[in-house]
């Protein structure tokens, strides 16, 4: 395992992130104590210091489970957590971004966690209904205490993040490190503008469901039919989804490693700056997704990979990267002028 600068920050964090949400069996999935314990182990073995977790995972059991397993060692791990997400329902000020969820949120983590401090508080989703200010002011207040080390946020446009970087920055307050976000071979839409918004702000994204929820393993294959084609019930589990995973797993093949393998490194090898947050139910699961750190995909097969995702940027990217743009804005020199700001 090797480790990394979260963003625009001191702390070192391991290139992969244990996402613990299959911690506990509330929601119906997910693991028994025991073998939640084995996952947890074999992580730690493995160099990992950063996991992930959050108020709302398995009611609260994701949070309890990692606080026992850290036991007095807690100060060796990274520990990040989230708030927005209701924890009980008929109540509108048990959720959302307000600065009263958001201390409420954090009593309760710190109190399942068994620690004095999280070191990184995610906003979990944006609700737009929070004045930006009072989100802000209320993290920093959090991290004056030492309640909280560092901030991120999830799910979010990547304007809001824009906006709340620049604000943060004017007023002293502390900026988010870190973003979370949808991130993989079948869902790559985080490259319009979510990803080059992180670049710009020395943010790191933290991908979640990066083998898309189990879809890249190859598990659903066995529901094709013949011809290879299946019910398309969703974006993981569609015609194109397929073709995607076929070739994963017949790079997986050639290289004599697994596919979950190959879709892991190709978020380690990402041009851009990419932790993926990694889950496993079963002890075998997290062995197989950790052995992407004994080898990396060759280059020529990187480049089938990201030209078979490949996604249309849309409006105004196609527009401000098309021939004619490049003609427009250079006056016809754009092949003899170089430019270390674009990628």
């Amino acid at each position: 395992m090797r480790y990394k600068l979260l963003g625009r920050s001191g702390l070192k964090v391991s290139e992969l992130c244990l996402g613990t949400m299959s911690f506990g069996t509330e929601w119906g999935t997910g693991a028994e104590k025991e073998e939640s314990k084995k996952v947890f182990d074999r992580f730690v073995e493995a160099g990992g210091n950063f996991l992930d977790t959050a108020n709302r995972y398995t009611e609260g059991t994701s949070e309890k489970f990692l606080g026992e397993f850290m036991g007095k060692e807690r100060d060796k791990f990274v520990v990040a957590t989230k708030y927005s997400l209701f924890t009980k329902r008929g109540d509108l000020n048990d959720a959302g971004n307000s600065r009263k969820n958001m201390f409420k949120s954090v009593e309760g983590s710190l109190k399942r966690l068994g620690t004095d401090y999280i070191d990184v508080l995610y906003v979990h989703m944006w609700d737009f209904t929070t004045p930006m200010d009072e989100v802000l002011r209320g993290l920093d207040d959090l991290i004056r205490m030492g309640k909280v080390t560092y901030i991120a946020v999830s799910d979010s446009p990547a304007w809001v993040v824009s906006a709340s970087q620049v604000m943060a920055e004017l007023k002293g307050w502390s900026q988010f490190v870190a973003f979370q976000a949808e991130y993989n071979l079948i869902k790559r839409e985080a490259e319009r503008d979510i990803l080059p918004m992180c670049e710009q702000f020395d943010i790191t994204c933290t991908s979640w469901a990066p083998i898309a929820g189990g879809a890249l393993s190859g598990k659903y294959l066995k529901d094709a039919d013949a011809e290879g084609r299946i019910k398309p019930e969703s974006v993981r589990r569609n015609e194109r989804s397929n073709q995607i995973v076929g070739k994963v797993i017949e790079i997986a093949n050639e290289l004599g490693v697994s596919a979950t393998q190959v879709a892991m490194n190709w978020h380690r090898q990402n041009r851009f700056r990419i932790i993926p947050v990694i889950g496993a139910r079963k002890e075998s699961q997290i062995i197989d997704s950790l052995g992407c750190l004994d080898f990396e995909i060759p280059a020529d097969k990187l480049s089938i990979l990201d030209e078979l995702t490949r996604i249309e940027p849309g409006f105004p990217h196609d527009l401000l990267h098309s021939a004619q743009a490049n003609d427009l804005l250079y006056g016809g020199l754009v092949d003899k002028f170089d430019n270390h700001r674009s990628k």
